[in-house]
């Protein structure tokens, strides 16, 4: 699974830095609360990293991820909030939640839609469509809560976001099972493959015979529902739903598939490389706010190890470049 250099420099980085803030705050970092905590908080930026990073293997981006995310928790908790009642409890909050669920995928993959219609089949630049459903998703969401909150949830809802299964934190076991489901769609199918030859030459792939169009569009809605997932963990842990829940991690969520190896210009990414990166992140903030570290210098930190480990990969991948290059005699001619 960690075939190139660039996922193994991640996992040093990653290695590294667990054992530096064990180091500094043994007594706090190492306990199975911070353990837990970080488990906890990891998956809803995790999950808008792995639906960041399929898009950008197109080449493309998806700056709407997060108000898609917002949206569909919204109209989710909407549903929600307006069906349950004091008196309302067994089976009847078991399908309350599942109408709940299947309203926040929906929203999403409605959302997803307009994306990959107006990017594959229209042909309108992804930064620029995705700009302005961007705009259009948090409209909407303001529109439908006011500005505020929407609360008044069943405890039961609350367990995927706060829950455990024995001592390992349920949003992690969600964030897990999407990976793998990711790493096995995008390695072990052929739209996994053809997603990564649209990325390395469009019109090849387009003259190859497959049906580009539809990657594309499968490539925006499976964002979108990586999306409602993590919608799902971010109003279940924090028992409500506002427009502004999760809209930070657009630029993490970025930073995080180019940490993890990814080519912005497309062609190349490996769901490996994005899950180390979110844990590079996750260990980082919890260490120094430990260690009592401002949060300012926590992004800065962010941001000094992301340009290193770029820095690094593109001396790796020079060096490798010039090793395959062979020097050919020089020819002389006389231009005409």
């Amino acid at each position: 699974m960690l075939k190139t250099s660039k996922e193994m420099i991640l996992l040093y980085v990653f290695v590294g830095l667990f054992l530096l803030m064990s180091a500094a705050s043994p007594s706090k970092f190492l306990t199975l609360g911070n353990l837990q905590s970080m488990a906890t908080q990891l998956p809803e930026l995790g999950l808008i990293a792995l639906g960041m990073m399929v898009v950008i293997i197109t080449g493309g981006i998806d700056l709407s991820i997060t108000f898609t995310a917002a949206l569909s928790g919204i109209v989710g908790a909407l549903v929600l909030s307006s069906g349950y009642s004091a008196g309302v409890e067994g089976t009847a909050v078991i399908f309350l939640i599942i109408k709940a669920l299947l309203a926040t995928l929906i929203t999403a993959l409605i959302c997803g839609f307009v994306n990959g219609l107006l990017i594959s089949y229209v042909g309108v630049s992804p930064i620029l469509v995705t700009l302005g459903t961007m705009t259009l998703f948090e409209g909407m969401s303001v529109w439908l809560t006011k500005g505020g909150a929407i609360s008044g949830f069943p405890g039961q809802y609350q367990w995927i976001g706060n829950g455990y299964l024995g001592f390992i934190p349920v949003p992690i076991l969600i964030f897990i099972v999407f990976a793998v489901l990711t790493l096995i769609l995008l390695e072990r199918t052929a739209w996994g493959r053809s997603v990564y030859m649209f990325g390395c030459n469009p019109v090849a792939t387009f003259f190859s015979g497959i049906n580009t169009k539809k990657v594309v569009m499968l490539v925006y809605l499976y964002a979108a529902m990586m999306a409602a997932m993590a919608a799902i963990i971010m109003t279940s842990r924090y028992n409500s739903a506002k427009v502004d829940y999760g809209s930070s991690y657009l630029l993490q969520s970025v930073a995080i598939v180019v940490l993890g190896g990814t080519d912005i210009a497309g062609g190349y990414g490996k769901v490996v490389g994005t899950v180390v990166a979110a844990g590079i992140v996750q260990v980082l903030s919890s260490g120094l706010n430990l260690i009592g570290i401002n949060r300012f210098m926590v992004d800065v930190t962010m941001g000094v190890l992301l340009i290193a480990v770029l820095l690094l990969n593109s001396f790796i991948s020079k060096r490798k470049q010039g090793k395959g290059v062979k020097k050919e005699p020089k020819k002389i001619g006389i231009a005409v």
